[in-house]
């Protein structure tokens, strides 16, 4: 049924498919996955501040860095092929994406210091805006996830890894790609359009829950669920911080 697909990965149709159930067995709901996605994010921005403390007091981040980023990687692969294991694992997702967010964002904050003393908080909020934004289209069905809508988004995530997949290469071998890192009128426009992806993202995000509720799906998939949500959640982040960056460049 193409009826779940998502441009996220953790919530693709596969995913949930494999997991419906009938009967009288305790099945996801749409307010227990946002109760989970809040006390995932609750973990994130814990160890997000530990790591933002040790950068701020001059300790090497570096270490956080690849622990969280690496970390969260192999923990999101496993969590994508064993789905059942989210409840565990998801909490360990955000402690880990904490440790890299945390330090990243320190990092930000330090190089636009004097350009833009408050990126940090700008990007914060932009983020859970628009992901409030988005939310609230979803659900007074002003944005739909129809078939169209959800191939487009999927077919522009799947571009836009691709690109950034070719881009890290490209840069191992000494060629670099320089508007994906400097404020240019092409590396602002680039940014401004993987914002967007990101962000419609989570219409398909939020209809694959809501989807996945509606079908019966066990109760660990709220876990599941939030966990995806997330993922959408800290690339949306991560761009805006970056676009932020590049619109501050320019001043």
């Amino acid at each position: 049924m193409s009826l779940f697909k998502s441009g996220n990965p953790a919530l693709s149709e596969k995913n949930f498919q494999s997991v419906f159930v009938g009967g009288n067995s305790e099945t996801m709901t749409l307010r227990g996955t946002l109760n989970k996605f809040g006390f995932m994010l609750l973990m994130l921005m814990g160890t997000a501040y530990y790591s933002w403390k040790e950068f701020a007091i001059g300790g090497n981040v570096q270490p956080l860095i690849w622990t969280g980023l690496i970390g969260g990687l192999i923990t999101a692969v496993i969590i994508i092929f064993k789905k059942e294991w989210a409840g565990y694992l998801a909490p360990l997702y955000a402690l880990l994406e904490g440790l890299f967010l945390g330090a990243i964002s320190a990092t930000y904050n330090d190089v636009f210091a004097t350009k833009a003393p408050n990126i940090v908080m700008n990007a914060v909020g932009l983020t859970f805006g628009t992901a409030i934004a988005m939310y609230l289209l979803y659900s007074f069905k002003i944005i739909k996830a129809t078939e169209k809508f959800k191939a487009v988004i999927f077919t522009a995530t799947a571009g836009i890894a691709i690109f950034y997949l070719i881009a890290m290469v490209l840069r191992m071998f000494g060629v670099d790609m320089a508007f994906l890192h400097e404020g240019s009128l092409m590396g602002i426009g680039f940014s401004l359009v993987v914002v967007v992806v990101a962000a419609l993202n989570l219409i398909l995000d939020f209809d694959m829950i809501e989807k996945g509720t509606e079908a019966g799906a066990p109760k660990y998939m709220e876990w599941y669920g939030a966990f995806g949500l997330m993922v959408t959640i800290v690339w949306l982040y991560l761009e805006i911080l970056r676009l932020l960056g590049k619109l501050s460049d320019r001043r």
